[in-house]
């Protein structure tokens, strides 16, 4: 057996020959953090390479991405499925080794980080989903899920702030089987730190609620693994392990400077590297007995095999939550939900009901609620406004997690980013909410979550000018052109209750993706419809209103705003004008209709078009043409009652109607 540091070397010795390969890259965090990986995946780390989403294994997040070649590595050599031959393609089209680690290409990789501090803000959000399952399915001499988290971060995911967010939550929640290594190195992209990161981040972590082990030499593997003992003995509390290392470990003339910390060391230097170390083998050549030390397969395997005991066990002793356990680890919906999804929508369109959609998105969560134990939802502080609670929830605590609902505070960013995490762990349905104005917070966890094609659903209400007095501040205008136009990013903006629980069952059925649902806080009148309508609500766009004969003139509109279009096509149809009404409330989902479709409720040989959204313009010139009419904002809003607001700038059915008669 080769010695931990000889073990460690190997990650060094290969994270320095792809950086220097690939012509760059981060080749500095991985040389100092080595050590401490070695100790963690070898010795502590209960993960199996043969099937590595076995649903208890410990979790491990890389949140300094930009060191991926550690983790790599640490894949390779364990024994997941990502060849030799895919750390010589570091950073090359269409490896499995991308310049950050991502996910859904190398078995193993949990989470896409890079974006300093959220992978650290996954990790937490893994960490409450696994207390949450276990809360909810953990029996006496049962634990089927009990398994670690663990992050390794860096100076910058502790500046950023999303990390204050997501670690203050992680105290509160008590999640004491969150292991967080600090890479305590002193050196980012400008330099040493000490100029502008200054803080005693032990005491911010104490002051979080967290178990703090302080002065651990991250190159000594004994204090290191005592570190982790003493960790993992805690389970009231999450815990930060502040390691000291030097970044660049073995680099004779750059390890703990700023050189060694995005850029290859060089050929000369890596030479000087590998003899400082001891490392007498080629680029990328590993000997059979490091292979041995590092071979995690069969291991892993008998971990599993343990636990599959343990899981037929429980299922004889408890057949119906075993059930229910292997059904949400699947990801697949209960038997009843279509079909009850449907029901409760055909109800809703045989009683109207002019309700805010916020409201209506509540009586869908009463509805749903019931049918989906996997719900597990939250707000950022604005339960009462976003209306997020439903009768059945109950809120997750630190002393009983077994609730639904999570209070993250006024926490957007990491709120988001937290909810990509429980995705990703598994065994949820994850939505949380806050104003639309405030998505702008947390922007690039919502980002995030479409990159890596997780299924959150992020509820966004007080939608538009129409909030009212809170004015300019709160009231949202280009918000939702930015989400339009993030890819694999579905937006819903529906026009009553009916739409509201549509886009409800659409978000919670999608599994390739994330959704946004976004609702208004006026009450909004609910529109007429067949029962094929009602079936074309799920296809993004559909002929809301159709006139007796050839339309002359289409207007378009969303939320809030339909009621508009149907109030001007009643004058325009009463003047002789044959005027059809579309109601777009997702136009990602109405763009990946067949051509045949589109074509039906957009036919190219009506050119004349209004689009009405109480929102930013640009959407809408590709469905009405550059000759079309868009009435829409232009500017930021005012505070004002939300009546005086849509008639001060313009956004009424009056001047939808003029619209068209210009036309």
């Amino acid at each position: 057996m080769s010695s931990r540091r000889h073990l460690a070397n190997a990650v060094r010795a290969l994270s320095m020959d792809a950086v220097q390969q690939a012509k760059s890259g981060h080749p500095g965090a991985p040389m100092g953090m080595a050590d401490i990986a070695q100790v963690l995946w070898t010795d502590f780390m209960t993960h199996n390479p043969n099937n590595p989403n076995w649903s208890n294994r410990d979790r491990f997040v890389l949140s300094n991405g930009h060191g991926s070649m550690l983790l790599y590595s640490l894949l390779h050599l364990t024994g997941y499925d990502l060849a030799i031959e895919e750390l010589k393609n570091f950073r090359q089209l269409h490896s499995k080794t991308p310049g950050h680690p991502e996910y859904g290409y190398a078995p193993g990789v949990e989470t896409t980080t890079g974006p300093l501090g959220q992978g650290i803000t996954n990790a937490v959000g893994m960490a409450i989903a696994e207390k949450v399952l276990a809360a909810q399915f953990n029996k006496e001499n049962f634990d089927v899920v009990d398994h670690n988290t663990f992050a390794f971060l860096g100076d910058g995911c502790l500046m950023e702030g999303i990390s204050h967010e997501a670690c203050s939550l992680a105290g509160t929640l008590g999640l004491g089987k969150l292991v967080a290594f600090w890479d305590d190195n002193g050196i980012s992209i400008d330099g040493e730190v000490q100029g502008w990161f200054s803080d005693d981040t032990p005491k911010r972590f104490e002051a979080y609620g967290w178990q703090v082990i302080t002065d651990v030499d991250g190159h000594d593997a004994d204090q290191v693994a005592a570190a982790i003992d003493k960790a993992k003995a805690e389970t009231s509390k999450p815990t930060l392990i502040c390691c000291k290392t030097t970044i660049g470990f073995g680099s004779p003339n750059k390890e703990g400077t700023e050189s060694c910390h995005g850029a290859p060391l060089g050929e000369d230097e890596i030479k000087l590297t590998r003899e400082a170390l001891g490392w007498t083998h080629g680029a990328f050549e590993i000997p059979d007995d490091v292979y041995a030390g590092w071979d995690m397969k069969a291991k892993g395997s008998e971990a599993e095999a343990k636990w599959n005991t343990l899981f037929a066990e429980y299922q004889a002793a408890y057949p119906e939550l075993a059930a229910e356990f292997t059904r949400r680890q699947a990801n697949e919906l209960p038997a009843n939900w279509s079909t009850e999804a449907n029901k409760y929508i055909a109800e809703l369109q045989a009683n109207p009901s002019n309700v805010a959609t916020r409201k209506a998105s509540q009586n869908a969560l009463n509805a749903f609620g019931p049918l989906l134990p996997e719900l597990l939802g939250g707000s950022a502080d604005l339960a009462g406004s976003n209306l997020t609670i439903w009768s059945g929830s109950k809120g997750v605590e630190a002393d009983d997690a077994s609730g639904n609902y999570l209070y993250y505070g006024v926490r957007e960013f990491g709120m988001s980013a937290m909810m990509n995490g429980i995705c990703l762990h598994g065994g949820f349905k994850a939505y949380g909410a806050t104003f639309l104005m405030f998505m702008e917070y947390a922007r690039n966890a919502v980002r995030m979550a479409a990159l890596m094609k997780q299924p959150a659903i992020f509820v966004y209400t007080h939608d538009s000018i129409g909030l009212g007095e809170d004015g300019p501040t709160h009231q949202p205008v280009e918000q939702v052109v930015a989400l339009r136009a993030t890819p694999n990013l579905d937006n819903w903006r529906p026009c009553d209750q009916v739409e509201s629980a549509v886009s409800w069952k659409a978000a919670i059925e999608r599994t390739d993706g994330p959704t946004t649902l976004i609702f208004t806080r006026q009450g909004l009148p609910q529109q007429a419809r067949t029962e094929q309508q009602v079936k074309d609500i799920e296809k993004g766009a559909y002929v809301l209103i159709e006139p007796s004969s050839a339309p002359e003139v289409i207007l378009l509109a969303t939320g809030s705003e339909v009621h508009l279009a149907v109030d001007a096509a009643e004058k325009l149809t009463a003047e002789g004008k044959a005027t059809r009404v579309v109601s777009m409330p997702c136009t990602d989902l109405f763009d990946r209709q067949s051509a045949e479709y589109k074509a039906s409720v957009l036919p190219s040989n009506v050119t004349k078009r209004v689009a009405v959204e109480a929102l930013a313009k640009d959407t809408w010139y590709k469905y009405v043409g550059l000759d079309g009419v868009v009435i829409g904002m232009d500017t930021f809003g005012e505070s004002a009652p939300a009546g005086e607001l849509f008639k001060h700038f313009g956004i009424t059915a009056d001047a939808v109607y003029e619209a068209a008669k210009g036309l």
